[in-house]
């Protein structure tokens, strides 16, 4: 809400956002982030799917039309005077540039590049960080101006150079920004080109990382391809999604610390998780047995070839194993890999309709015993997401159930059939108006990935629930950098 008054403040319109009792907060330092101080704000009472209609109406003429009306008619007094983003100094050579919005201006949050924040013994430094909001509880490598410098040596690149610009909070994405929270992440200088790869999906508007503290909590998954990935430590074998590889899981704890440090993910501003997850490792795929059966990676699907550095992150909802796969031939394990995916889809279906347009995608982890059972009969990827797309259904009353009547996702619980005539959802899921007839659970079977890692000789699946485009699918190139 806060995003769409700033584009109306920006437009020379007065607004007033309009948010939910515990997002005040959010809003405020969404707002900020844009280079609006104090925009308005109008709190409802509680939570507007848990309210009878009658006992919103009442709070809402009781508690919020006041505050609508004075945000409205005191608008100038409440305004920064500013009706966008403005120059800032640069932390290092003091010139003004037009850099975008404003960082937060609390000179202990938002401290200079170079800047000494804390001194002491390697326990008083992480006290000190843990009580500022700096780390994510775990013990951190104190990040010393001469270890990051030692983290960029040799690379060539300017300390100082710009990514893009942090969406929510304004703050500029510097290399020295990703190597200062790479050095407290535990990471190795080597994997510095997945780290920029990482921050650049970040600040890429398509993927979205403004959303990463919505209330469901989806967490964001990187998914690594390219022939440099063994060499640089990443491990796609056994325990191919648990912690214990450095590589690993240092670059997936760095995307954690980066969000709380560059983007404010943290409950006191972005973060609205109602439970949330530990960060996720980083997915590495098994180039080897790819090139082998012959399948394309995860980083084809976004135009890159099988042969290079590619890293592609998505944020995802629910995972669960898919264990024990049963079958000697395709045909035999598919309907137990399609299960999996139909069981780990429930609201959000709401991102093929109502939330979104049809941007569903979950994941498939294969392990590469599993993959070859598929290519050994001649099966592509795209064949298996046919076939995928085919078992992996549901009871279309479920459907309408999970994005119209259990949830809050679609107004006026509308039926497929209607969602269909009215061109929002492909033929398929208004084969008949049967409420017990099998719909997909994505629009076409292309809107599945398929990954495949893990341990070799074990016939177990991994599925993912997509968050949507709160998340989308977003990759970018990992550099070979010199070091």
């Amino acid at each position: 809400m806060a995003r769409a008054a700033v584009a109306s403040e920006v437009a020379g319109v007065p607004s007033v956002s309009i948010v939910c009792e515990s997002f005040d907060g959010q809003a405020a330092a969404t707002a900020k982030g844009h280079g609006f101080e104090q925009l308005p704000l109008a709190i409802t009472v509680g939570h507007v799917d848990a309210q009878s209609a009658s006992d919103m109406e009442s709070n809402f003429v009781n508690h919020t039309v006041d505050a609508i009306v004075e945000g409205l008619t005191g608008a100038s007094a409440a305004r920064n005077g500013t009706n966008g983003p403005v120059a800032r100094s640069d932390p290092v050579d003091g010139v003004e540039r037009s850099l975008g919005p404003p960082t937060l201006d609390s000179a202990s949050f938002d401290p200079a590049p170079y800047d000494t924040v804390a001194s002491g013994s390697v326990d008083e430094i992480n006290d000190a960080f843990a009580e500022r909001g700096w780390s994510d509880g775990l013990p951190i490598v104190p990040p010393t101006r001469d270890r990051v410098e030692r983290f960029l040596a040799g690379t060539g690149l300017d300390r100082q150079q710009s990514l893009g610009i942090a969406r929510t909070t304004g703050r500029d994405m510097t290399v020295w920004s990703v190597a200062a929270n790479a050095v407290m992440a535990g990471c190795e200088p080597r994997h510095l080109g997945v780290l920029l790869a990482a921050a650049r999906i970040l600040a890429d508007p398509h993927y979205g990382a403004e959303h990463s503290g919505n209330t469901t909590g989806a967490d964001a998954l990187m998914i690594l391809d390219g022939p440099s990935a063994a060499a640089l430590g990443f491990n796609s074998g056994v325990g191919a999604l648990r912690d214990g590889v450095r590589a690993n899981t240092s670059v997936g704890r760095w995307l954690r610390l980066y969000q709380r440090n560059v983007f404010g993910f943290t409950a006191a501003e972005h973060d609205k998780s109602t439970f949330g997850n530990s960060f996720r490792v980083v997915l590495c795929e098994d180039a080897a047995a790819l090139a082998d059966i012959g399948w394309d990676p995860v980083s084809a699907e976004f135009g890159f070839g099988p042969h290079d550095d590619v890293l592609t992150m998505a944020r995802f909802n629910s995972g669960a194993i898919v264990g024990s796969v049963f079958g000697s031939t395709p045909h035999e394990i598919v309907p137990y890999l399609a299960d999996g995916l139909a069981r780990i889809t429930g609201w959000d279906l709401g991102h093929l309709y109502g939330l979104g347009r049809m941007h569903y995608r979950p994941l498939l982890v294969l392990s590469p015993i599993l993959a070859r059972t598929c290519a050994a009969v001649g099966w592509t990827k795209a064949n298996l997401a046919e076939a995928l797309f085919e078992h992996a259904r549901i009871p279309a009353w479920r459907f309408e159930k999970l994005i119209g009547e259990w949830t809050n996702l679609a107004a006026g619980r509308p039926r497929l059939t209607d969602m269909v005539a009215a061109g929002d959802l492909p033929s398929q899921f208004a084969a008949s108006d049967d409420p017990d007839r099998l719909v997909p659970i994505v629009s076409e079977p292309a809107r599945f990935v398929i990954a495949v890692a893990g341990d070799a000789n074990r016939t177990n699946a991994y599925v993912f629930s997509h968050d949507g485009p709160h998340g989308n699918y977003t990759a970018a190139p990992v550099e070979q950098l010199t070091s």
